[in-house]
């Protein structure tokens, strides 16, 4: 781990949402938990499209005032280039620290 990864682990707090998601070709599947590895909600399945994009943001903003999170973070494994656009959703809608 570098000093950078380092310091963005360090950010997170019993008030941070944490957002793993398992990047694919078509279909990404996303899980929301808390510092602690406890889960919340189903996991949530979205296609790599503007209307799947929605639908994610979508479920991490019901997440995150369900649990009454101030914070969110998500990290992704970054599978061939099939997480570019996601990261740049992410990045364009700038409530999200991101791992990747």
């Amino acid at each position: 781990m570098n000093y950078n990864q380092n310091k963005k682990i360090a950010q997170i707090t019993s008030q941070t949402l944490i957002i793993g998601v398992d990047i694919a070709k078509f279909k990404h599947v996303a899980r929301a938990q808390d510092f602690r590895g406890i889960e919340f909600g189903s996991p949530c399945q979205f296609e790599n499209t503007k209307e799947g994009f929605e639908l994610f943001l979508q479920w991490i903003s019901e997440i995150k005032k369900e649990q009454n999170m101030d914070k969110v973070m998500v990290g992704m494994e970054p599978t061939g280039h099939y997480w570019f656009n996601l990261a740049h959703i992410l990045k364009e809608n700038g409530r999200f620290s991101f791992l990747h």
